[in-house]
């Protein structure tokens, strides 16, 4: 087994993915350094939380509905939400709606990254299954950390609904995270028909957020006002 070709398949996604999402920030990016040590967080994140979810298993057992929906989507969205609000949520570069996206999917991407490394040692697995994984788990962690981001940044800039949206940013990523694992477990055989079209849908809901993101920061008046003044 070549060891640098796997931890390079398995690492390129998340790294593509993250700079997919911090070069979409079209007023201001975010310092470089910070979204690394976000990055880095997520990844350490993995073995706090498969502690717990070996914990939880031999206390209330392994059924698919409490897999998907808790010991996987519950438990991993938790812990990244945790350590976004408590390290991010209230930091000064915190300061454009967009930043709440880039910062969870950092999180996200970090956590995805080492499960995929994980993935690919232990299954001795195939370029092509690495590709798979690309499309749906790494891109899924991706697309939960958009949601989680995007109602953090409404959260901040929208505080008289703060208590609202902190919420929904910590159950809407653990209802889709749980959702996605329930088909894989259910449909073994054909859970792509059902999958397509549920990671056709997030895909369209994850550019309208990030669009919708960007639209609303309060650095675009600025740039607006500079290219009257220019013009």
């Amino acid at each position: 087994m070549q060891i640098l070709p796997i931890i390079l398949a398995a690492v390129a996604p998340g790294l593509s993915l993250l700079a997919y999402f911090y070069l979409k920030d079209r007023y201001e990016t975010e310092p470089i350094h910070l979204v690394i040590r976000m990055f880095v967080f997520g990844f350490l994140l993995v073995y706090p939380t498969m502690a717990l979810q070996n914990a939880f298993i031999k206390e209330i057992g392994e059924g698919t509905f409490i897999t998907a929906f808790f010991l996987s989507g519950g438990i991993e969205e938790f812990l990244k939400w945790f350590v976004i609000y408590h390290i991010i949520f209230k930091h000064k570069d915190f300061d454009e709606p967009y930043d709440g996206i880039v910062y969870a999917v950092a999180v996200s991407l970090g956590f995805a990254t080492l499960e995929n490394i994980i993935y690919a040692f232990l299954n001795a697995t195939s370029f092509s299954a690495l590709m798979i994984r690309a499309l749906l788990p790494v891109s899924g962690h991706a697309l939960f950390g958009v949601m989680m981001g995007y109602y953090l940044g409404k959260a901040k800039f929208i505080p008289h609904k703060a208590s609202r949206y902190l919420w929904i940013s910590l159950l809407l990523p653990i209802f889709w995270h749980g959702l996605f694992d329930y088909i894989l477990l259910v449909f073994k055989s054909n859970w792509i028909w059902i999958m397509i079209p549920v990671m056709g849908y997030l895909w369209m809901r994850t550019i309208w957020r990030v669009d919708r993101a960007n639209a609303h920061s309060p650095l675009r008046v600025v740039t607006t006002e500079e290219k009257i003044k220019v013009s």
